[in-house]
C-alpha cells in the first residue's frame, strides 16, 4: 500500500469560505427551465408549475446563489420579454431554439426563495447596453414610485426582488457570442453599465467578464484591457472552463485541475498586475461562473438541432454523468477551496437536465448524477476557514502533466471546531495509506469516513439505478493523540471529519 501524508495547522488558514462558493446556474437552455424546474401538470408540480421533488434536491445540494437567464442565451435577451402578463415567444439564437418567456424574472425569483437560494443575475451586454442595465436593476430593486419600479409592483411583487449579484455580459471575448466585443469595446460597455447600475443601486456587486476559456487566443490581453477600463466600478472577474475525456485517458482526465489551478492563479496576477498600475487600494476577486464536466452529449446535440431546430426546450447538452467525472469535480471543488482567499463565487453549470447533477423525467422522476455527490459533502462540510493542506504524495505523468500528485486534497475547519478533508485518490490501482497529522487541533477523533467509489469508472446512475454510484460508509482508520492514518481507496473521492473528544 502506497502512503502520503497531510499536515494541518489552525493558522495555515487561507481564508474564510464564502458560502457563495457553493452557486450554481439556470440558463432558458435545453431542459433545464421547461421540463426542469418547471413541470405544470407534473404529479409533484406546485401551485406555480415548479417540481417540488426537483426543489427537494436543490434545497439539499445546498446551492447558495444560482446565475439566471444565461448564459449564451442573455447576449440576445430582452429582460421585458420576461416580465409582465404579455410575454412574447422569440428566437433564440444562442441555442437556436423558441423561448416563450413562460418562466421569467418574477417566477424565477419566487423558485429561488422556494429553494433557499438567491438570484444572481445576467444583463444583456451583447445585443444590448448599460441604459437595458440600469432599467433592469431599477425594476428589481427600487421601491417604488419610479414608471420601472412601479411597473414590478403592478406585476405582483411590492418589495423588490433585492438582486445583490449581477454579471455584465456573459462571454464577450467568443465569437460565438452575440454581440461579440473586443476587450476596449467591453470594457468601456461594462465600466459605463456599472456606473449606471451602481448608482441606482449602491450595494449590488458586479461581476465583469474575464476569457470564457484559459486557452482564448486572448487570454490575458484580455482581461488586462478590460480591467484597465472598468477596475474602479466591478467587484469580480469571471472565469469559465469546462473539461472532458473523449479518449478515455483517466489519469491525463483526472489531472485537469491543474490546469484550473493555473488558470486562477494566472487571472489573480493579472488583478493584481493592474491594482498596482492604478494605484489602487481595492482588491478584485473571482467569479468562477461557470465550471463543470462537458463532453458527453456533442454528438446527440447536433442531431437534435438537425431534425428540431427552433422546437421549445430541446433536451440539449444532457451529458450523461460517470464515475470518474465526479472525481474530477472533486478536485474542481478541492482547488476551489484551496483558493478560497480570492474565488469568492463559484457556479455548478448547470443544475438540472443541462450538464447538471439533477436529471428529471417528464412526468416522471428525478435523480443525482455521479457530479452531485462531492457537491453535496462540500457545500454542506465545506464551510467556514479554509486551510492549506501541505500533502507529501507520490506522483505521476501524463501526456499534458507531469508530477501530478495522487493524492489531492483540501480542508475546511468550521465555527464549531470541525475539521474536514476532503481527498480524491487519483491511483487507479492502489489504496493509500494517508497520516494526518493534527496536532495543532487538540484531541480529534475521526468521526465519519464517507467514500464515493466504483470498480467501474463508466458507471452512471440512472432513473431506474439511482444509486449505482452513492456515498457510503469508508474504510476509516484511527487517531491518536493528534495523528491519524486513514485509508484511501484507489480511484476513490473521501469525506473525512475530525470532531473534537467529547
Amino acid at each position: 500500500m502506497k502512503k502520503a501524508r497531510i499536515i494541518l495547522d489552525k493558522d495555515y488558514a487561507i481564508g474564510r469560505i464564502d458560502p457563495r462558493l457553493f452557486g450554481s446556474f439556470i440558463e432558458h437552455l435545453g431542459r433545464a427551465v421547461y421540463g426542469g424546474i418547471y413541470e405544470p401538470g407534473h404529479p409533484l408540480a406546485d401551485e406555480q408549475g415548479f417540481r417540488r421533488d426537483v426543489l427537494e434536491m436543490v434545497r439539499r445540494l445546498g446551492v447558495s446563489v444560482v446565475r439566471y437567464p444565461g448564459g449564451n442565451f442573455v447576449s440576445g435577451f430582452n429582460w421585458e420579454d420576461s416580465v409582465g402578463p404579455d410575454r412574447p415567444s422569440r428566437l433564440d439564437l444562442a441555442w437556436f431554439t423558441t423561448e416563450t418567456n413562460e418562466v421569467g424574472l418574477h417566477e424565477f425569483a419566487d423558485w429561488a426563495r422556494k429553494a433557499d437560494t438567491r438570484v444572481m443575475y445576467a444583463v444583456n451586454l451583447g445585443t444590448r447596453g448599460p441604459e437595458n442595465a440600469r432599467d433592469i436593476v431599477e425594476y428589481a430593486n427600487h421601491p417604488g414610485g419610479t414608471r420601472l419600479s412601479d411597473m414590478r409592483i403592478r406585476n405582483g411583487a411590492k418589495d423588490p426582488l433585492d438582486i445583490r449579484l449581477w454579471c455584465l455580459g456573459n462571454e464577450m471575448d467568443g465569437s460565438w457570442q452575440m454581440g461579440h466585443k473586443t476587450a476596449r469595446e467591453y470594457g468601456r460597455t461594462a465600466n459605463e453599465a456599472a456606473k449606471l447600475m451602481k448608482w441606482v443601486d449602491p450595494s449590488i456587486e458586479l461581476v465583469a467578464c474575464g476569457s470564457s476559456g484559459y486557452d482564448m487566443p486572448t487570454f490575458g490581453d484580455w482581461e488586462l484591457t478590460m480591467l484597465e477600463e472598468c477596475y474602479d466600478n466591478i467587484d469580480y472577474v469571471s472565469l469559465h472552463r469546462y473539461y472532458g475525456n473523449p479518449t478515455g485517458d483517466t489519469p491525463g482526465f483526472l489531472a485537469r485541475s491543474m490546469d484550473l489551478d493555473a488558470f486562477i492563479r494566472s487571472v489573480v496576477s493579472i488583478c493584481d498586475a493592474v491594482k498596482g498600475k492604478k494605484h489602487s487600494k481595492k482588491q478584485i476577486h473571482l467569479s468562477f461562473d461557470e465550471w463543470n464536466i462537458w463532453y458527453h452529449s456533442g454528438a446527440r446535440d447536433k442531431e437534435i438541432w438537425q431534425r428540431e431546430k427552433w422546437g421549445r426546450a430541446l433536451p440539449l447538452l444532457e451529458d450523461v454523468y460517470n464515475f470518474e467525472d465526479a472525481l474530477l469535480a472533486g478536485s474542481i471543488l478541492i482547488t476551489f477551496l484551496r483558493n478560497a482567499d480570492r474565488v469568492r463565487i463559484a457556479c455548478l453549470a448547470q443544475l438540472v437536465n443541462v450538464i447538471a447533477p439533477i436529471m428529471t423525467r417528464k412526468g416522471g422522476g428525478c435523480w443525482a448524477q455521479t457530479i452531485y455527490w462531492p457537491f453535496f459533502h462540500v457545500s454542506k462540510y465545506g464551510r467556514g476557514t479554509a486551510l492549506r493542506a501541505l500533502t507529501d504524495s507520490p506522483v505521476y505523468g501524463c501526456r499534458d502533466y507531469e508530477d501530478v500528485p495522487f493524492i489531492d486534497a483540501a480542508a475546511a475547519l468550521d465555527d464549531e471546531g470541525t475539521v474536514t478533508v476532503f481527498a480524491v485518490n487519483r491511483d487507479m490501482e492502489e489504496d493509500f495509506l494517508l497520516d494526518l497529522d493534527l496536532r495543532a487541533f487538540g484531541d480529534l477523533e475521526l468521526k465519519e469516513h464517507i467514500l464515493l467509489h466504483h470498480d467501474d469508472v463508466r458507471a452512471v446512475n440512472t432513473e431506474e439505478d439511482p444509486e449505482r454510484v452513492a456515498p457510503a460508509p469508508g474504510p476509516g482508520g484511527r487517531t491518536d493523540r493528534g495523528r491519524a492514518q486513514v485509508v484511501l481507496p484507489a480511484l476513490s473521492w473521501n469525506v473525512l471529519r475530525f470532531s473534537p473528544r467529547p
